[in-house]
């Protein structure tokens, strides 16, 4: 029996994506910090599109399991590539915050991300590649 698939601020993957360009904007790339739900985690983040490029930022992740972060990137991979996006760059702070995950850390660093330090803000970096839609890899 599989399980139900993880529901971001109530809808699926499939339902956002399926939202006009607008109100999808409007909802999340605003480039300003919002708060919404993942399943039954709380996560603090900001998402914005700058030329070719999603920037994912994680500020906080409060409860939840296995299942946020791939559901986060599942979403910003599918957005990326239907918009013809080039790269991700994911940043997280679980470095910096009141109470370090450091599980995540570890999870994080064996995916390839890297320390990456910003303006005095030391974070957690990946640089994505996106494959476009007729790339297999």
């Amino acid at each position: 029996m599989t399980s139900p698939p993880i529901r971001i601020e109530g809808y699926t993957i499939e339902e956002l994506l399926a939202l006009p360009d607008a109100e999808f904007q409007a909802l999340a790339l605003s480039g300003h910090p919002i708060t919404f739900q993942v399943g039954t985690a709380q996560v603090l983040g900001q998402f914005s599109v700058a030329g070719h490029e999603l920037t994912v930022e994680l500020a906080h992740i409060d409860g939840g399991g296995d299942g946020v972060l791939p559901a986060i990137a599942s979403l910003a991979e599918r957005y990326a590539r239907d918009h013809c996006l080039q790269t991700i760059q994911w940043l997280v702070y679980a470095l910096t915050c009141a109470r370090p995950n450091l599980d995540l850390r570890r999870i994080l660093e064996r995916r390839g991300f890297e320390r990456y330090d910003r303006d005095g803000t030391p974070m957690l970096r990946l640089i994505k590649h996106v494959p476009s839609a007729d790339d297999p890899h």
